[in-house]
């Protein structure tokens, strides 16, 4: 839909059923109404045609009449045949001046029942300029209310003048008034209409389910893989478009899931292999007497092994053997501010939140940032709030904050706070690293900012319930 036109996005189905659904009616419904117009528009000039070409049959016969009857019966033939819709009258000259462009018809019809194509006729049709037809002269009394009845509400008044020329040299002019008829629209059109917009809309409603279907489960898929849920391969069906996504679906799982596992892997057992020389480095250090350098040696040593163990804890956080279990955060929340204790970490009041997550995978997660928050600002402030489909944990601390360059780059491993926080605690760089990674592998986000007032507040958005 147009931008510009929001409100038409607002009326328009979101859904592909529904969008083709309303496509196939709007195009049903524009067709057959064309299709409708042209055959009243048909029906009403065929109307017309038989009200003229009444009038024409008749004028003929009267002139047969008049050219084989005796002239003093004209007079009794005349007033047989008139009427008071229809006026016959014997002149020396024509009163249709000249022949429209709607008397065609008119014309061939007088001439077919006179067998006589040359007989001179005219005829005239146009429209009147008054509302409704006057009221005709002659009409009687009581029939004057049927008249006026029957002629209520009609408009588009027309009279036909025909003149043609009798044996005798004269012309009988016959003048009539008509209305053209109105709309010629039977409610029994509309079944066949109804009947097709049902057929559409079940064959819109079984084409629709047999893509829709496969698309909807294709994106529960990649929503479930991107929160790294396990999931069995998406099943192949649908139309061959779709089989073929899904199967292309299907091989970049299993690449991304054989590429994320090999990288974990590679890493663990890296920092694994680096364990056994450290330890022995350690042994023979303490072997040593105690100098300056062998001082300085076992600190190098002691923070390599730190390294290490955070790498490892760093692989485990990418990995994702734990299983997906339906867990109540804001418990979880509590647990956690409970575990530091005192009034270093608080938790807002707030309703049970079930969520699927990797339980002890997210709670390692989220340890991280309360206790960035409780070292570097001295106290965090835990709030968590409900949005559509949407858990919003907020750690806020006390502390000196952050450059706004640096808010981003503090999530890269090894980049450690303390040139900008607090130079006397530890820590190779990790946490926020391993935080970040967790919560993305749960399809969330986590972001960083500072407090308008004073300190830093970070921003966990995760999905909640299984897809």
């Amino acid at each position: 839909m147009n931008p510009r036109f929001p409100y038409l996005r607002r009326l328009f189905p979101q859904s592909l059923g529904g969008q083709l659904l309303v496509m196939l009616l709007l195009a049903l419904a524009i067709t057959q109404g064309l299709g409708l117009l042209l055959l009243t528009d048909e029906r009403n000039r065929a109307v017309r045609a038989a009200l003229g070409l009444e009038a024409a049959g008749r004028a003929a016969n009267v002139v047969l009449l008049l050219d084989s009857a005796p002239a003093d019966l004209r007079t009794s033939i005349l007033r047989a045949a008139d009427s008071p819709l229809v006026r016959f009258k014997i002149g020396p000259e024509p009163e249709a001046p000249h022949d429209s462009t709607e008397s065609d018809q008119v014309l061939r019809q007088i001439r077919q029942i006179l067998g006589e194509p040359e007989r001179e006729v005219r005829a005239d049709v146009h429209a009147l300029s008054v509302a409704t037809l006057p009221m005709p002269d002659g009409v009687p009394v009581a029939m004057r209310p049927m008249h006026e009845a029957m002629m209520a509400g009609r408009t588009d008044p027309v009279e036909l003048t025909l003149s043609i020329r009798l044996a005798g040299g004269d012309w009988l002019n016959v003048r009539t008034m008509f209305h053209r008829p109105a709309l010629q629209f039977s409610p029994q059109a509309l079944l066949p209409l109804m009947l097709m917009a049902v057929a559409v809309a079940l064959i819109a409603w079984w084409t629709a389910r047999g893509v829709v279907g496969p698309m909807r489960t294709l994106a529960v898929g990649a929503d479930r893989l991107g929160r790294g849920l396990d999931a069995d391969p998406l099943p192949m069906v649908g139309p061959s478009e779709v089989r073929e996504t899904t199967q292309a679906f299907n091989r970049m799982k299993d690449r991304l899931t054989r590429f994320v596992n090999e990288r974990t892997h590679m890493l663990a057992a890296l920092s694994h292999d680096l364990r056994s020389p450290l330890t022995a480095m350690r042994l023979r250090i303490e072997m040593l007497d105690e100098t300056e350098d062998s001082i300085r040696l076992k600190a190098l040593v002691e923070e390599m092994q730190t390294m290490v163990e955070a790498t490892l804890e760093f692989a485990r956080g990418v990995a994702k053997a734990e299983p997906a279990a339906d867990v109540d955060l804001t418990a979880m929340l509590a647990d956690l501010v409970g575990d530091i204790g005192g009034v270093r970490a608080t938790l807002a009041p707030s309703q049970p939140l079930l969520a699927t997550i990797r339980p002890q995978a997210l709670k390692r997660a989220l340890r991280n940032l309360i206790d960035n928050a409780v070292r570097y600002g001295g106290v965090a402030n835990v709030t968590v709030e409900k949005e559509p489909g949407i858990a919003v944990v907020t750690i806020a601390d006390h502390g000196p904050g952050l450059p706004d360059d640096q808010l981003e780059a503090v999530f890269e491993p090894f980049v450690r706070l303390e040139g900008s926080r607090n130079r006397d605690t530890g820590g190779v760089g990790l946490g926020l690293a391993i935080a970040q990674t967790i919560i993305q592998a749960h399809g969330g986000t986590v972001v960083l900012r500072n407090k308008q007032e004073r300190g830093l507040m970070a921003v966990v958005r995760l999905p909640v319930g299984d897809p």
